[in-house]
């Protein structure tokens, strides 16, 4: 890569920060990469609060920035789906590595912490298949690792649910004896 004056310096780190480093980028590749949406509307869903204006500047920079594609959707003629491409399938390590630094250090959520902890406990193994799942999805590739059963991202939501599940239990239960 020759260095142009769009970028601050050659350095690996600074070129990734100009990829994704603002507030909003990696958020909006966690949604699609772990909570499988694909869609303006679902992105506008997240607990995080982002702006429609913020969202659709974000999903125009990671498709320019070749991190994700946008196809029209067949279903419906004013929607478009957005699709990972091997670029940001490839960031799914980066983002399991952040989850486990955030959940050693900072004050995460159980329930939303526990994806992060099935991540980190499956190991590269775990990864792998994540993301042949993703590339069998977003890509149409065909799987290089078999599959008997579920998909790694329904593994995790169904770990999430059982964290919530519990959670709502237990209040309910405390709520009992007040």
């Amino acid at each position: 890569m020759v260095l142009d004056a769009t970028h601050r310096s050659g350095c690996p780190i600074n070129l990734s920060l100009e990829v994704f480093g603002d507030r909003w980028s990696l958020i909006v590749l966690r949604d699609i990469i772990f909570g499988g949406r694909r869609h303006f509307r679902e992105l506008m869903r997240n607990q995080e609060g982002i702006s429609s204006n913020i969202l659709a500047d974000r999903l125009k920079t990671l498709v320019e920035q070749g991190m994700l594609t946008k196809s029209d959707d067949p279903s419906h003629k004013q929607k478009a789906i957005y699709s990972l491409t091997e670029m940001s399938i490839s960031t799914l390590p980066i983002l399991a590595s952040l989850a486990a630094w955030g959940r050693r250090w900072l004050p995460v959520s159980e329930e939303l912490s526990i994806r992060a902890q099935l991540m980190e406990e499956g190991g590269p193994a775990l990864l792998d298949e994540f993301m042949d799942d993703l590339r069998e999805e977003h890509l149409g590739a065909t799987r290089t690792i078999p599959r008997d059963g579920p998909t790694v991202r329904q593994k995790l939501q169904a770990a999430y649910e059982a964290v919530v599940e519990r959670q709502r239990a237990a209040a309910k239960s405390v709520a009992q004896y007040d």
